[in-house]
């Protein structure tokens, strides 16, 4: 392998959605550095069995549904 071409590989702290909190090493940010879930597997519909709503971020799924209003079942 060559030498000094991989990216800096550190411990940095996860915040889950809901506010629990664990250490983990990646090449995300600094070290020491914090990455704050908007989605993970304890708010994702595709772990919870669809019962939880999406965080609308920017208006991203607003816009979604305005544009493919028309295939909606009324």
């Amino acid at each position: 392998m060559k030498a000094d071409i991989h990216p800096d590989y550190h411990p940095i702290t996860v915040v889950m959605t809901d506010g629990s909190k664990f250490t983990t090493r990646s090449t995300y940010g600094k070290a020491g550095d914090t990455l704050s879930l908007d989605i993970d597997p304890k708010s994702h519909p595709a772990w919870t069995g669809g019962n939880t709503t999406l965080v609308d971020r920017g208006g991203r799924v607003s816009r979604f549904n305005d544009k493919y209003a028309f295939l909606k079942k009324k």
